[in-house]
């Protein structure tokens, strides 16, 4: 299994917002990869963005590569992974954006913090389920389990398990740093006994609330404070998946620990864990629909388009192709990788054949959540970009299908953090529904769950040059396709157009 300093989950990076940070990355394992940081906007800053063959060729064995993480408004959580094929399942790790020295949280200071990664385990290795899945044409597995903090727990009799303990002393507060690393899946997250107050996603501070749960999608983080004001013992932190669609993930508990200092060991019960249960989208969407946006001055300033220059309307699907290949797709589109990445090619205008400029705005006109029957279920191949031009007010409607397992999905946009304005169940109506819009208290996130059967409606200012990737989170179907790119063009000054590659070089590209 690839990882990163011997350790999974990987080293954890500790920074201030607003810093410039500088990470070389040396790949001493058997193949190519690429590291992205998930959730920093990179501003004016593709180059370090990192998906394989959009922004950048892998960093090829026994080479190395500096990143220059530029960071501007993000503060708390977000994570750093691989970007290629299905590496990140074993390359990742926390990447903690503390206030400055002279900003404060907008809650008391908690008296210490843990990162939780919620991941999924594999008995394979994780390049080589992708390569099988390819080759065959068929969906890859589920996970085998999965993993807090890289450790099973007590759940399923495995011998050599290992289990995640958290020590904390009485009367105090803690706030939980925790992301969803897994795969495929989404999870439901529950400590026995303890309320948990969320107060931040993806890096921006939301209105505190407490619920007995979290439900986070994959790619997604939560800031949540946790109070040890039960009597002292030890208490399950467990998560469990939830699973909308008709490809159920694997329905396993997996256990972790919070253990108070001067407990007895021992005393724990699996009958104390309370998770909803995996199929329970009442408990999945009540959770969400309190997340709003909080107006505490450590936040970005509100910016929420109002009107909008330019709206995406994205349909989402699985497909089949030739009977038994399985694909993903958007607007019927299953994204192919180029050779030789797609910054390359915008940034030097004289290689051709990369990509095209002509990625469908519109889906095919069809009962997207509906009856199906009748309308093709392939799609096509292509490397197809949406073109923004700088400053537009964007709008991005994302509308879950029917076809395939018909489940939600996890949306991630690159270089960028979204407002997101709207939901709703059925297929999109453009006349009614933005009538529904949050354009008051939106959250500002960066990767959005899009729930089976419905849509959700992202608005934000295209301000951001450069190219920028936009992908399922789910693996299974981003390594299918289910992905495209906007290309948001150069402003008129120097200040709104995307930087000169690093002097250095970029990794080269195969056969280059």
């Amino acid at each position: 299994m690839l990882v990163v300093n011997d350790s999974y989950p990987g080293p954890e990076i500790r920074v201030h917002r607003g810093d410039t940070v500088y990470v070389n990355v040396h790949n001493q394992g058997n193949y190519g990869f690429t590291i992205h940081w998930h959730g920093v906007k990179q501003p004016r800053n593709p180059w370090a963005d990192g998906p394989e063959f959009v922004t950048q060729c892998p960093i090829e064995p026994g080479t190395n590569f500096t990143y220059e993480v530029i960071l501007s408004d993000e503060i708390g959580t977000l994570w750093w992974h691989a970007h290629s094929d299905w590496t990140r399942g074993s390359v990742h790790g926390a990447f903690v954006i503390l206030p400055n020295e002279n900003e404060t949280y907008p809650f008391p200071t908690p008296d210490a913090d843990q990162t939780i990664m919620l991941q999924s385990w594999y008995n394979r290795d994780f390049l080589e389920i992708f390569t099988t899945a390819n080759s065959t044409g068929r969906a890859p597995p589920n996970a085998d389990a999965y993993s807090i903090n890289g450790h099973l727990g007590d759940t399923y009799g495995c011998t050599n398990d290992t289990i995640f303990r958290m020590q904390v002393d009485y009367q105090k507060t803690y706030l939980l740093r925790i992301i969803n690393a897994a795969m495929n899946e989404q999870m439901f997250f529950s400590i026995t006994n303890h309320s948990l107050t969320v107060v931040a996603q993806d890096a921006s501070y939301i209105l505190n609330f407490t619920s007995d749960y979290i439900l986070i999608t994959p790619g997604q983080t939560m800031d949540v404070l946790v109070s040890t004001n039960q009597n002292i013992g030890q208490y399950y932190m467990a998560m469990r998946p939830f699973s909308d669609g008709a490809f159920p993930a694997t329905n396993n508990i997996t256990t972790a620990i919070l253990q108070y200092t001067n407990s007895d060991v021992g005393g724990l019960n699996n009958s104390t864990i309370t998770l909803p249960s995996m199929n329970d989208t009442n408990a999945a969407y009540n959770f969400t629909s309190r997340i709003k946006n909080s107006n505490v001055t450590q936040n970005p300033p509100f910016n929420v388009p109002t009107d909008t220059d330019r709206r995406v309307y994205i349909a989402i699907a699985t497909n089949n192709n030739g009977g038994t290949t399985f694909r993903a797709s958007l607007n019927n589109v299953s994204f192919l990788a180029p050779r030789i990445d797609i910054l390359q090619a915008y940034y030097n205008r004289s290689i051709n054949g990369v990509y095209t400029e002509d990625f469908p705005l519109n889906p095919p006109v069809y009962n997207y959540t509906g009856e199906l029957t009748g309308f093709p279920p392939g799609t096509s191949l292509g490397t197809r970009a949406v073109v923004l031009n700088y400053g537009e007010a964007v709008e991005i409607v994302l509308q879950a299908t029917n076809f395939g397992a018909g489940g939600g999905h996890p949306i991630h946009l690159h270089g960028f953090s979204f407002y997101w304005v709207g939901s709703g169940i059925g297929n999109f109506n453009n006349i009614t529904d933005p009538m529904s819009y949050n354009l008051v208290d939106p959250p500002l996130i960066n990767t959005v769950q899009v729930r089976r059967g419905g849509w959700v409606a992202l608005r934000f200012f295209a301000d951001n040059p450069g190219v920028w990737f936009m992908h399922c989170h789910y693996e299974r179907h981003s390594s299918f396709g289910m992905d495209t790119v906007f290309i948001v063009r150069n402003g008129t000054t120097v200040g709104t157009s995307i930087r000169p590659p690093p002097a250095s070089g970029m990794p080269r590209c195969p056969g280059t």
